[in-house]
């Protein structure tokens, strides 16, 4: 049986935050989570594009509960204070869907190179930051977006931040399997603390989204952007269809901790959901740790959770 946004069961009740949720994925996912009756917090960097997407929401969503709050994962004071103001009782589900790709060199407010410093980092400590309200929840989830481009990586601990050399390619499927590295390590923790808490990574495939042609892209002019509409208008899926993988892991039943959802097509470029098993990252616990402790260094953000499993006797 094939897998739509129809069949997500009713979400009435849940609380969700969905990162970067005023344009691509991240509205489409806000918006279906919505529709099922999800009570849904848009966190967009921009308050002008946010309160658009707002608008679109309620238009297309009549009586959708939503609200907007201002997050920019460039910033660890502004991911600090969206988790210090957060007022509700708990947080059912994260989807951590912000980020950018291949964007031109840059840092981050904290200075950090900027693909790995938002598309991890900012990840990383907003989840820590957010963790409390999670396991106050009967059935947390935690939805990290990775890529497939994660499968092309050569991750380099020496030069996660542009330490020797920068290329954007190399920058963004590096963060992206630093994406689903943490993914992971988040869900070993998890279980070695007993906790309820579900992690997983998910891969939209080739989607149509303004990842490639918004904010910093701007830069690059005119003819870099028509070239890169029209590759999007070729190539790459309608948005709806990239947003699939996101909602089939914040909202199947029984999925188990641990998944990483990619489309079923070669090179998880397009297709149905499906779990995902054999990527070298899933294994690489050895790794994930030293990723996740020097995360914890860089951003002043730690989970309080074990390191290791208990031991086995």
């Amino acid at each position: 049986m094939i897998w739509t946004p129809d069949s997500i069961p009713a979400q009435s009740g849940r609380l969700a935050v969905v990162t970067g949720a005023n344009s691509g994925i991240g509205y489409i996912t806000a918006r279906e989570l919505a529709r099922r009756g999800a009570h849904v917090v848009l966190a967009c960097r921009s308050r002008e594009r946010g309160r658009t997407a707002m608008e679109r929401l309620r238009r297309e969503v009549p009586g959708a509960r939503a609200e907007l709050l201002g997050l920019d994962l460039a910033d660890l004071k502004s991911i600090r204070g969206f988790a210090a103001g957060w007022d509700h009782d708990r947080l059912d589900l994260l989807v951590n869907n912000a980020g950018v790709a291949m964007v031109p060199f840059s840092r981050t407010a904290d200075g950090f190179e900027s693909q790995f410093g938002i598309n991890h980092l900012g990840t990383f400590a907003l989840t820590g930051l957010l963790m409390p309200h999670l396991l106050a929840a009967a059935d947390p989830r935690v939805v990290t977006v990775s890529s497939e481009g994660q499968r092309f990586a050569r991750f380099d601990m020496a030069n996660l931040n542009a330490e020797r050399h920068y290329r954007a390619a190399f920058a963004y499927v590096q963060s992206k399997r630093a994406n689903l590295y943490f993914a992971m390590e988040l869900q070993r923790r998890a279980d070695a603390a007993g906790l309820r808490l579900r992690s997983m990574a998910v891969a939209p495939g080739l989607t149509r989204s303004n990842v490639l042609t918004g904010g910093a892209h701007s830069a690059r002019g005119r003819a870099y952007g028509i070239l890169t509409r029209l590759l999007l208008r070729v190539a790459f899926s309608p948005t709806p269809d990239g947003a699939r993988t996101s909602l089939y892991a914040s909202t199947v039943p029984n999925l188990p901790g641990g998944s990483y959802v990619a489309p079923d097509g070669p090179f998880q470029l397009r297709g149905e959901p499906v779990l995902r098993s054999r990527e070298r990252a899933i294994q690489d616990s050895a790794t994930a740790r030293q990723l996740w402790v020097l995360s914890e260094q860089l951003t002043d953000v730690r989970y309080s959770l074990p390191a290791e499993p208990p031991s086995q006797k």
